[in-house]
């Protein structure tokens, strides 16, 4: 099966701007600026079934839909490519194989939303995505296809690069916002949403990498197409799942959406690294709760995966066998977000300390029958926050206190990790 986002892939190398083109690149450009308007390039996106692939998983096409057309002034595209969650790396790899989806994806996004200027927020430390990026917009600028009058025509769009210092919190899209006006990236309150007031108080659409790439290959092949590429019916497209922890082949793999996880692990990534039995995963990056040895033939897709108790999010799966510690994993993961919290309301910022001080206790031995009805309280009480950086690091707990609570009150009988 063809799939859109790898299949300009060369082994240990970027795929050059030539190469890409004659592979079928810059076709979707072509055809929306030769006989679309603006509204069929949204339309197909929305008919396409596209989901954002950064986390959330809200339609495109219909989050693209919120922008007033209406309103004066200019309006504004960032792509969120501040990738930071822990397992999650896929937008990293496809950068650094081909920068070239990205921009053609975003040039698309810009035609659709009357956008004249756009930004690529990039974290620092992705130095050969960010040369990838800067040459491949230089390089579609002067072949017509980026910049003034793109292929002749009337509209102008120009992309830029911006280099971010890189932290977590500039994931959520406000936040960013605010990073990229130069302020301190801290969230803002909503309402007014960015589709209506954001960058420099102007209407703003923010996409993750994965999700504009995707754009060209929809407008390029129909709606249909792409809805028809994933394997159960109430899916769409494919997705980048970068696997980590106890297989044997780590790796970043694009697969249709709706391929169960079992074919994931044992078709994909080799299996279970040394012959080790299927613990538990985290699905879709730090922030998801585990899926369980049940839910080895579970589609995965959006809605199915938050019916099962979790969700897809960015696509990361992170592994753990027989062998590994549940309250040592979601510790580590805990400690994260703790460093990572902004600051700027109370739940989160005194919540998550205290929830790493708890599970550090249970983990050496320390730890008390009560303090499991205080990590209890605490999932509930920190969805109660400004922003999803605590309610997403409470999924973690959440899942080990409804799941492995077993192995949570094992430490607290044995007074150490049962496992070590």
């Amino acid at each position: 099966m063809d799939l859109p986002l790898f299949r300009h892939n060369r082994p240990n190398r970027v795929v050059t701007f030539d190469e890409y083109r004659e592979e079928g690149g810059f076709e979707g450009l072509k055809k929306a600026f030769s006989g679309m308007s603006p509204n069929d390039v949204q339309q197909a996106v929305l008919d396409s079934g596209l989901r954002g692939r950064g986390g959330a998983g809200f339609a495109t096409g219909r989050k693209w839909s919120f922008v007033p057309r209406d309103l004066p002034g200019p309006r504004w595209l960032i792509c969120n490519c501040d990738e930071m969650e822990p397992g999650t790396y896929k937008d990293r790899v496809l950068l650094e194989h081909n920068p070239y989806s990205l921009i053609e994806g975003m040039t698309l996004a810009c035609y659709a939303l009357g956008v004249r200027h756009a930004f690529i927020f990039i974290r620092k430390g992705y130095e050969k995505a960010a040369a990838n990026l800067a040459r491949g917009i230089e390089e579609a600028k002067k072949a017509g296809l980026l910049g003034e009058h793109i292929l002749g025509s009337e509209h102008s769009i120009e992309l830029d690069l911006h280099l971010s210092a890189g932290r977590y919190i500039c994931g959520e899209e406000t936040a960013l916002i605010n990073a990229l006006e130069g302020k301190r990236p801290n969230p803002r309150s909503k309402p007014p949403f960015p589709a209506v007031k954001g960058l420099w108080q102007g209407p703003t659409v923010v996409n993750n990498v994965e999700t504009l790439a995707n754009v060209p290959a929809i407008v390029a092949n129909g709606a249909a197409w792409f809805k028809g590429l994933a394997l159960n019916p109430e899916g769409a497209g494919s997705k980048l799942f970068c696997v980590s922890g106890s297989v044997k082949n780590r790796a970043c793999i694009e697969l249709p959406i709706g391929t169960t996880l079992g074919d994931i692990i044992d078709g994909a990534c080799g299996g279970m690294r040394d012959g080790k039995k299927f613990k538990a995963c985290i699905p879709g990056g730090a922030s998801t709760q585990f899926l369980k040895p049940e839910h080895w033939n579970l589609p995965m897709d959006y809605d199915t995966v938050v019916k099962a108790g979790s969700r897809l999010g960015s696509g990361g799966i992170i592994v753990f066998d027989e062998g590994h510690c549940l309250v040592e994993a979601t510790l580590n993961l805990i400690n994260f977000f703790a460093r990572e919290s902004c600051g700027w309301c109370t739940p989160c910022r005194e919540g998550l300390p205290y929830v790493k001080e708890i599970l550090t206790r249970i983990e050496n031995g320390r730890g008390e029958e009560d303090d499991i009805t205080i990590l209890r309280e605490h999932v509930k009480y920190l969805n109660y926050t400004f922003c999803a950086l605590a309610p997403g690091a409470m999924a973690p707990l959440d899942g080990l206190l409804r799941d492995f609570e077993d192995e949570v009150r094992e430490h607290i009988v044995k007074k150490k990790c049962p496992l070590k």
